[in-house]
């Protein structure tokens, strides 16, 4: 498990180093997400399951990602805590912030429809097999 993590935190260093290096307007650590993201693909399938070849993520890295996971919610308090010293700022464009809030999930959730109703009708018309769990 602890060479998972260094994986993970490896992965996170190099995208910050990316997207420092290169001055790029991607977070870092969303670049080593992605990083992690394509070494998984090259790794391939090398788990089996039920005797079968599978593209499976490895389970050190299952693990070390769920327990992240489980506890995620705490790596948030440092960030409410931050949000309360402008507690004054936030009071004073209350209105604005809200509505900006209320616009942006408006136009995330028509966007997300839309997209959905696009690929459905093009994996409809190329009669693609859908595949059901």
């Amino acid at each position: 498990m602890i060479a998972a993590f260094a994986g993970i935190f490896l992965c996170q260093l190099l995208g910050e180093l990316l997207a420092r290096a290169f001055n790029l307007p991607l977070p870092g650590p969303v670049l080593g997400m992605g990083l992690l993201f394509v070494g998984l693909l090259i790794r391939g399938g090398r788990t089996t399951h039920k005797g079968s070849r599978s593209h499976a993520v490895p389970v050190s890295l299952a693990a070390a990602a769920d327990g992240l996971l489980g506890n995620l919610s705490l790596l948030f308090v440092p960030a409410a805590v931050g949000v309360m010293r402008y507690f004054d700022l936030l009071r004073a464009n209350a209105v604005a912030i809200g509505v900006a809030v209320a616009l942006s999930t408006i136009l995330a959730m028509a966007a997300t429809a839309l997209t959905f109703q696009l690929l459905s009708r093009t994996l409809l018309s190329r009669r693609l097999p859908v595949k059901k769990s």
